[in-house]
């Protein structure tokens, strides 16, 4: 008589692992992903609200960067930390446009929430929203302006517009138009085929008013630890020589350093002489290089500081290393690792003017007229220690946009304008195809709207009348540039009015924010992997257990 086989449950996960799978685990993930863009929703424009992040050491960020809120805040959902990559990868690449990127992408996916629930598979939703981003950047590449950057002139008013555009939406918007300056001044002073970011120093000095702060052609750094005589040194050079390097002037306890056994006193006298025979050598060559300013990433010591300062030179040991580096690559010169090549004349770096100055309450070390002059620094000024962390976010945007503006000078209007346009021309095509298509591509039409929606919603006007308002003249063909006008609560000519913002900005947006909500929708089974014992104690710990 043959056995009867039993059907046994086949085991495939780990005891403890969680497994979530279908349609109601694409539904959660798109409402996660919401609930993330609620969290930057009132940043966006120029009346978005700022955010207080306290973390877990009880340090405060206030700021109202996308990409800064979204990096503060640990957010543990697989699905919605895509989020924060999206926002991310938009900082690092253009800089500015965080918030919007990641409320464009939560607005798609609440779009095609309702094709989810009604079982339209996601791929055909995916399938038609890359279809639509393909549509919106040929559009954009269509009626983005290019323009004429022949003048330095011209050059400059565009790339300031651009700043403006981008520092009106920032904490320190009563002071675009000083900070904006500023920001071109930095950027045009740059290397301009590499326009390296790494070549701007922003340093923070608290008190004083945000206009007291000034920018540097050249490098400014803090005063570093300095010993005795420091204080009896030139603190201002005219054509000074500059010696860089990277030596330890200091003498060391020979206890520390060796161990050597002698017999007498005379013997341990000339271990100690031959030690200050090396240092006074040292000294004597960099003395006879015709150095002015001495600068070394090691410690410079008391007797090094006094021999200085009895032949009138400067000097400053502990200097950071990325300081040292904007030294070399501003005036000239090599970072020497010793005191015996500087005689010859291309190791030493030049300035047409060395000074030490007070900034507020600091010391600061100031190189102006720096020969190969492709670096610069902004010190800034200011109250709040918080406050002046999100003026250098805000200066980081606006630097990012003015570098993209110089590479790419195609420009497009903000305030919503070019959204609306987008989102009209969507429209339209939608009508011209038939099918599931049709009701999709209308769909990341409406998506569109978030943004000028929200810039209406954060100043506190009527969202609805004012984008019926857009809707109707973007429809006639003679609104292209229409967007949202804050100042007036109405719309207006956004190209005219100056608020610009360069194409990139919006191709790199749209391409990121589909692609983010395409991967969401993508995925229909998450797998968590069992908690280890030790986490599993610490929770029962956190919940008093």
């Amino acid at each position: 008589m043959g056995t009867k086989m039993m059907n046994a449950p086949i085991i495939l996960l780990k005891e403890g692992s969680e497994s979530h799978q279908g349609k109601s685990q694409v539904m959660s993930n798109i409402s996660a992903c919401q609930s993330v863009s609620e969290a930057v929703r009132t940043t966006l424009g120029p009346r978005g609200m700022d955010k207080l992040i306290v973390d877990s050491k009880g340090s405060v960020t206030i700021s109202n960067d996308g990409a800064t809120i979204l990096k503060k805040l640990d957010i543990i959902h697989p699905s919605a930390k895509t989020l924060v990559d999206i926002a991310r990868s938009q900082d690092d690449e253009v800089g500015d446009g965080t918030t919007s990127v990641v409320l464009l992408a939560a607005e798609l996916l609440k779009q095609s929430k309702s094709f989810v629930e009604e079982g339209v598979h996601p791929q055909t939703i995916i399938k038609s929203f890359r279809k639509g981003r393909q549509l919106c950047i040929n559009k954009i590449n269509e009626i983005s302006v290019k323009l004429s950057t022949d003048t330095l002139k011209s050059k400059r008013s565009l790339l300031e517009k651009c700043a403006l555009t981008s520092l009106s939406s920032k904490l320190v918007s009563h002071q675009k138009e000083f900070f904006a300056k500023m920001v071109v001044d930095a950027v045009l002073q740059l290397d301009e085929h590499t326009l390296p970011l790494n070549m701007i120093g922003i340093k923070k000095i608290g008190g004083g008013g945000l206009e007291e702060s000034l920018l540097v052609s050249g490098v400014a750094f803090k005063k570093t630890f300095s010993y005795a005589g420091f204080e009896m040194q030139p603190k201002a050079y005219k054509k000074p020589k500059i010696a860089l390097l990277n030596v330890e002037l200091e003498l060391k306890a020979e206890k520390d350093n060796a161990e050597i056994r002698v017999d007498n006193v005379e013997e341990y006298q000339k271990i100690v002489d031959a030690e200050w025979d090396i240092l006074y050598d040292k000294l004597k060559k960099i003395y006879e290089s015709g150095a002015k300013v001495v600068l070394s990433k090691l410690p410079i010591g008391d007797v090094a500081t006094q021999y200085f300062a009895d032949r009138d030179l400067f000097c400053a040991g502990r200097v950071p290393e990325d300081d040292l580096k904007r030294t070399m690559r501003s005036c000239g010169g090599s970072i020497l690792t010793t005191c015996y090549d500087l005689s010859d004349d291309n190791v030493l770096g030049t300035c047409d003017e060395f000074e030490e100055l007070q900034i507020g309450g600091e010391r600061f070390n100031v190189f102006k007229g720096c020969p190969n002059s492709k670096t610069v620094t902004i010190v800034l000024r200011g109250g709040a220690e918080q406050f002046m962390e999100e003026t250098e976010r805000s200066l980081h945007d606006a630097i990012m946009i003015v570098r993209r503006a110089l590479k790419n000078d195609s420009i497009v209007a903000g305030g919503g304008a070019i959204e609306m346009e987008l989102s009209k021309y969507l429209r339209e095509y939608s009508r011209t195809i038939a099918g599931k298509e049709q009701l999709l591509i209308s769909a990341m039409a409406k998506a569109f709207e978030i943004i000028p929606r929200q810039l209406c919603e954060n100043a506190g006007f009527d969202a609805t009348n004012i984008l019926n308002k857009l809707r109707q003249k973007h429809s006639l063909n003679d609104g292209l540039w229409f967007g949202v006008d804050i100042i007036n609560e109405d719309i207006a000519n956004n190209f005219d009015a100056c608020v610009w913002e360069p194409a990139v900005v919006k191709t790199n947006a749209i391409i990121a924010a589909t692609e983010a909500a395409c991967l969401i929708l993508s995925v229909d089974e998450t797998i968590k992997g069992p908690k280890s014992e030790m986490q599993q104690t610490a929770a029962a710990n956190a919940m008093g257990m």
